[in-house]
This record gives structure tokens, sequence and C-alpha cells, in this order.
């Protein structure tokens, strides 16, 4: 019975799979030795295995096994941790021939269950370590473990025990083993990814039929692949990965050993929000730009308030029965400074920059176009020379467009009333013009000769105008005539540039009815009386005679501004408002004269370098009139009351005020200063 436990062959369940073992004859198992003599001893795979390889010693003879088509193949692990569990290293192979028998090696044939198609299995050992029959250690709880690794009753031997087998096989295996090898951190199929064809999903390569190539959409192909993709849709062939249209004059060789891609795509986003972030933060700036000017403002108004709150105090202390001794008086004259502190007054609106560079001179209001007309050098100096306008609506406050008029600085610009948005401008060109703000075109251009300092509009007859020169002489133009001047009006003194011109209509007034022009140059002013379209009569005005750098006119109340440079007598800017009058007053056979009367004077600031415009216009709160004027120390817009020549308001600005001019527009009025680079606007309220 013995005998035939010994002559029959072993049967070892693994996973539901049986083994054949042939033995061979006494020849092939001294040649097995002898190659197994010159192999290094290799650890068995299984457990089974060793089962097999004392079941074959104790018959005497080796195993012989074939490799079938189809099979899997467990490589035993040499550096595998010393355990009591079996190595459980699996891996795909390829289906080998039956091997050859002197190989040095032993193979064990699994073959699957038909039913479920699973491939073969062999298990790779050596031979070269005497192996004794020894039962399986205890294993945890595993379907497959106890499928693969339990040996049937009928082939273990009887003389061994299984504690005794299990201590000695660990003994042998033991010195054989070593630490485990460290995983790879990545698949293979993972790095090579972007090296494979998407149509046959092979690595395409540097040269031959599958080289590398891509289609005009950019996408990578083999070139056989990609051919062959194209020739099978015909007309309508579409790339496999983006399904736009190609054709096979679309494919193109790529010559690149090799290609690696960055991806950025995480850079993109971060630039992104960069972006995003950065017009947060100008946002934020300019918002924070803009409170800090309303905070500007509200400090100013605060410190009015404390300074109008000390003098009413201070009145009420001990001036008021100077004054008046009866109680109603006093609490009349207290109304009246509390009516008088809840005034409107200007409010800052908003600052527009017109010129970058600077430059900017003369200011202007359109009111049929309501924009505002600052003169400035061009801002595309090598493309378009020259000086023209910057054009800013006063509807949305933006500056709109720049038009070009003049080749060098412009000193003067004008409106007539018949609001045909005519623009008279004067400049040290020599020439004076008349631009359509309609077209931003130049209608009409008068060569004078000498440089313009100043121009106006004749009030009276809007085809008339005036262009005061360098010489001290004004000229006289009929719009409809286009060839010269029709007058050239003497000057009467010295010949000193015209730096100022203002005409005053004809009005029906007792004190002062006539019409005519004032011209104003450093060493005075005169008014040339018009008695008809051809005649004009000269008065010179009782001013000082050094000094005068402009005079601005209110054709309501005949009042005239006339502004004093610095000198020895007076230290500081002077702007004395004057009144216009006539003697004798009613018609008489004697010819009237022209004489002004100063109202009141008011101080501006210790420094007049600067040809500076000054205003005196009707107050917006129709009582009375306002006078602004710059002053350079401060660089401020400084505003009195015309009647009684208390200063109202200091307007900040950030360079000294040049010109300045009221305007209204939907029934609400402004008041804009203008410096080299920037317009100010404020609203009154």
């Amino acid at each position: 019975m013995e005998a035939m436990e010994v002559e029959s062959s072993l049967i070892v369940l693994d996973s539901g799979s049986s083994t054949e073992v042939d033995e061979d004859d006494d020849d092939e198992g001294d040649q097995r030795e002898q190659a197994a003599a010159r192999s290094p001893p290799r650890l068995p795979a299984t457990w089974a295995f060793s089962q097999r390889a004392v079941g074959s010693a104790a018959r005497g003879g080796p195993m012989r096994r074939r490799l079938r088509q189809g099979l899997r193949v467990h490589y035993p692990s040499q550096t595998a941790a010393p355990s009591r569990g079996f190595p459980d290293f699996l891996l795909r192979a390829p289906a080998a021939s039956a091997a050859e028998p002197g190989s040095g090696s032993t193979t064990e044939i699994s073959e699957s269950e038909e039913e479920e198609g699973e491939e073969e299995v062999v298990e790779w050992g050596g031979e070269g370590a005497a192996l004794e029959p020894v039962d399986p250690p205890a294993l945890p709880s595993s379907p497959r473990l106890n499928a693969r690794h339990t040996q049937p009753p009928e082939a273990a031997p009887s003389h061994s025990s299984p504690a005794a087998d299990a201590e000695r096989t660990l003994q042998s295996t033991q010195p054989l083993l070593a630490p485990p090898a460290p995983a790879p951190s990545s698949s293979p199929g993972e790095e090579g990814e972007g090296d494979v064809c998407s149509i046959c999903f092979e690595p395409w390569t540097t040269a031959g039929e599958h080289r590398l190539s891509a289609l005009r959409c950019g996408h990578l192909f083999g070139f056989t692949c990609i051919t062959r993709w194209l020739k099978a849709q015909g007309s309508a062939a579409k790339c496999p990965q983006c399904n736009k249209k190609a054709k096979r004059s679309d494919i193109v060789l790529l010559y690149a050993p090799k290609l690696r891609a960055l991806d950025n795509s995480e850079q993109e986003i971060l630039k992104k929000s960069l972006e995003q972030e950065q017009g947060l933060r100008r946002k934020a700036e300019l918002e924070s730009a803009q409170y800090k000017l309303k905070l500007q403002v509200v400090t100013t108004k605060y410190g009015q308030a404390q300074q109008e709150l000390q003098e009413l105090r201070a009145m009420m202390a001990g001036r008021v029965p100077v004054y008046s001794s009866s109680s109603s008086s006093s609490s009349s004259l207290l109304l009246g400074l509390s009516q008088s502190s809840r005034s409107a007054q200007y409010v800052f609106s908003k600052a527009i920059l017109v010129s970058i560079a600077g430059g900017s001179r003369v200011l202007s209001y359109c009111e049929p176009l309501s924009c505002l007309l600052a003169s400035q050098p061009s801002p595309h100096s090598t493309l378009v020379p020259g000086c023209g306008v910057k054009k800013v609506s006063v509807v949305n406050m933006k500056a709109s467009q720049y038009v070009p008029i003049h080749s060098k600085q412009i000193r003067g610009l004008s409106f007539n009333r018949q609001n045909d948005s005519l623009l008279l401008s004067a400049a040290l060109d020599n020439t004076i013009k008349l631009t359509s703000l309609l077209t931003n075109t130049v209608v009409q251009t008068y060569n004078a000769g000498k440089p313009v300092w100043s121009c106006c509009w004749c009030l009276d007859n809007s085809n008339y105008v005036y262009a005061g020169l360098s010489n001290g002489s004004v000229l006289v133009y009929d719009t409809r005539d286009t060839s010269t001047h029709v007058q050239e009006l003497q000057p009467l003194r010295s010949r000193c540039p015209v730096a100022s011109l203002c005409y005053v209509p004809r009005a029906a007034s007792s004190s002062f009815p006539c019409g005519g022009l004032i011209a104003g140059s450093l060493e005075g002013g005169c008014f040339w009386e018009q008695v008809n379209e051809t005649t004009y009569r000269p008065h010179l005005l009782p001013l000082e005679t050094a000094g005068c750098t402009d005079i601005q006119v209110e054709t309501e109340s005949r009042h005239c501004l006339v502004t004093y440079r610095p000198g020895r007598s007076n230290p500081s800017l002077r702007c004395v408002l004057m009144s216009l009058t006539r003697t004798p007053q009613q018609d008489s056979s004697a010819l009237p004269q022209v004489s002004v009367a100063p109202l009141q004077s008011f101080s501006a600031g210790p420094s007049g370098k600067l040809l500076t415009k000054n205003a005196v216009f009707r107050s917006p709160g129709g009582a009375g009139g306002l006078v602004c004027a710059g002053d350079e120390a401060s660089n401020s817009t400084m505003v009195w009351d015309a009647s009684s020549g208390s200063l109202l308001q200091k307007l900040p600005a950030d360079l000294p005020v040049l010109d300045i001019s009221p305007f209204s527009v939907n029934g609400e009025h402004f008041l804009a200063s203008l410096t080299e680079k920037m317009l100010k606007l404020y609203r009154w309220e």
C-alpha cells in the first residue's frame, strides 16, 4: 500500500487547478542533479512545491514539468522579508514552450478549470537545496490561501509530523530571505501616457512608418495610424480627439526625439486670479483717493464752521451792544449770522486729468454742447504736432477728445451768443482761428502778422471779432471778409502786449448805456467805445500804470475786475472790483467820458508770477456777486463775496490755478478751475 502511494502522482489543490507530475528515468535524474549543483539554490515558492519536491525525491527522481501556452507564472522573490507566510508575488508572463530536459529548473503546471476559463499557473523554484516533506504552517483564514496551500490527506507522508516539518522548512529558508524591494511610485502606464499614439496605444517612433506626426489642430499620432484613419473616413475625415475637420495634406511629420509638455494650467489660473486681484486693488485705491478728497472737503467745512461759531460767540459775548441796544435788533443780527453760516457754497465734485505732460493755459465753456474746453499741447506730438483744445463733457464729467487747432501755444478762447458752437482762438503762431466744434474742424484762419495774446467776440454784432497783439494794437476782423482785418486800433500809450480783451454790450442803463471793448495791457487799460460799426472812440481808464495782468467784466452789473501783480507798495496779488461810469450821464453836446470807480479790493497771496485769469460773476444763490482768483502761494482758488469783500471759501488745488470759469447745466451751478494738468469741478450746494 505504501509502495502504491509512493509510485502514484501527487495532486495538490491550487485555486481550483490540478497539477501533473511525471517521473523520468534515472539518467535524466542524474543530469538534473548535476545542473542543480551548478545553479544557485532557490527558495521554494509555495508549500505545495516543497511537498512535491519531497515526494519526487522519495520516488528517486526529479520532476519534469511542461509549460503550455497562456500560463500564469509565479516568480519566487529571493529578497522577500522572512515570514512564516508564503510569497504571493504574481506576474503575468507570455506563454512559453515546454521546458527542455536538464535545464536546471523545475516547473509546476496548474491548469485552470474549463468552466471558469482561468489561465494556468506555473510556479518556479530551485532544486539546489535538499528539501524534506513538511506540513503547511498556520495561515490566516483566506479562501484563496486555503485553496492554494491545502494538501490532500492522501498526499502527506505518514512518517512526518506537521510541527516538525514546518520548523525544518523555516530553518532552511530563513537564511535566504532578504528585505522586500521598495514599491514603484507610479505605474509605467502613467509615466508613458503622453508617449503613445491615441489610435493604436503603441509608442510612436522618431523614424519609420509609425513616426511621430501631428494634425493642424495639434494632436499627435503615429503616421501610419492617422493616415489609415483619414483614409477610412474619406472626405468627412475628422481628428480622432477633437473632431475637427482634417485631411491627408494636414499631416505634418515632427522631428522630435522626445517630447515633454509642461502643465501650466495652474499657472494660468493663478495669473487670472492675480489680474483680478490687481483690478480690485486699483479700484480700491481709486475709491480710497475719492474718500480722502471728500474727507478733505468735509474737514474744510468743519474748520469754517468752527471759525464761524467762534465769531458768533465773540459777537454774543461783547460786540452785540455796540451795534444795537435793543433785543430785537440783536436777535435779527443773530438770525442773519445763522443764515449766513448755513448758506450754500461750492463743494468738490470731480477732478479730471487734462494733460499728463502739462501745458494747459486757458479755459472756456460751450453752452450748446455742454462741454468745457481747455487748451493744451498735442498729446501725440510726433503724429499731430502743435496745440489744441481738450473737450470735457460736463454731463458725464469725462474728457472726451482732443481737437488740434494751432501750431503754438493758445492764449485766448471765446464763444459768441449765437450758440452756433464756433470757437474763436488766439495763439502765438500769429493767427486767430474759427473752429466748428460740431465737426472739430477749422473753418476760418486769419494771419495777424504778430503773436496774438488775446481775443473776444463782439456781443452786439457777431460778425466782428477782435485780436489783441503783442505790440499793443487791436485788430478788428469781419467774419464775412476772409482776407484780412477791417480795422486796427492803435495803442494810446506804450506798445505792451494786450493781455486781455473783454467786450461790454450795450444796455438800457442810465449809468453806463454804451458798449465797447476793454483792452488791458501790462501798463493799464483802455475802453474803446463803439460809436457805430466802423467807428471806435478811445477812453483811457484811470488804472495803475504797472502790473495790470488781467481785466474781466460782469456784463449785467457793468462791473470789471482788475488784477495787479505784487509790487513795492502792495506785496500781495490784488484783485480790485470797479464799476464803469460815464460822465455826463445824460445826452448833451459835450462828449461823454468813461471812467472806473473802485468798489472792493481782495488780496490773493504774495505771489503773482503767472498771467492768471480771474472771474467775476453773479452769485448762484441770486443775491450779489462772487469774485474768484487763484492763489499761487497756496495752490488754491479763493472765493469772495463781491459786496462785503469777505472770503467765503478756499478751494484747494494741486498746482497754481491759471483760469477760472463758472457755468451752469441742467439747473445746477458749477465752478471750474484749471491748472497745467488738472481740471477741478465744484458744485454749488
